[in-house]
């Protein structure tokens, strides 16, 4: 029997604190190698974040050698500035990715959150605890931007196979938690 072998780099992308997931979708099951937080606020100005985004993305590449990245994109605030920033740190993550020869795929915070749970404005933590009912793994929730660059990867992979929660699309959060009452606690 053929392995059918993808590794896929997720990124939650922030200038204090980047979110990364690095997957293994083997058959159509997702294994995590890697999984943390870029933690920035240490860096004394916005050029050197950017310029520590770069070098430990590229880091993270070179030691997974995914194929393919998926990143969340910016999404439109009230507080230009901020979004501002954060769609340097998401060019930067591109830019990292794009040199060391990656695939790219870009997707809003509410398809994320549709694809993993069924319910685009779900919060931080459903999307976590849905992400442990998927992959039946305990993931430390210290860090919600981990946990949200894990569920852009599976979004990429949901993406790919045609499906957006793995198996079966949903309209809504009440037909997902209908067809699924062993998942939801």
């Amino acid at each position: 029997m053929e392995l059918l072998k993808n590794r896929i780099i997720g990124i939650d992308p922030g200038t204090n604190v980047l979110g990364f997931a690095v997957v293994d979708i083997v058959n159509g099951e997702c294994k995590i190698l890697d999984m943390g937080v870029l933690k920035l606020i240490k860096y004394p100005d916005h050029t050197t974040k950017l310029k520590e985004i770069f070098l430990q993305i590229q880091e993270i590449i070179e030691t997974y050698l995914p194929s393919e990245m998926a990143i969340e994109a910016p999404f439109f605030g009230k507080n230009v500035q901020s979004m501002l920033k954060l769609g340097r740190a998401q060019g930067v993550s591109m830019a990292a990715a794009m040199t060391m020869g990656l695939e790219i795929c870009e997707y809003s915070p509410k398809k994320i959150k549709q694809s993993v749970t069924g319910n685009g404005n779900a919060s931080k933590e459903q999307v976590a605890l849905m992400l442990m009912q998927i992959l039946k793994k305990k993931l430390h929730d210290q860090y919600h931007d981990a946990t949200d660059a894990l569920a852009v990867a599976m979004t990429h992979h949901h993406q790919r196979s045609g499906s957006s929660t793995g198996k079966k699309q949903y309209s809504d959060w009440s037909s997902f938690v209908k067809n699924n009452q062993s998942r939801v606690k």
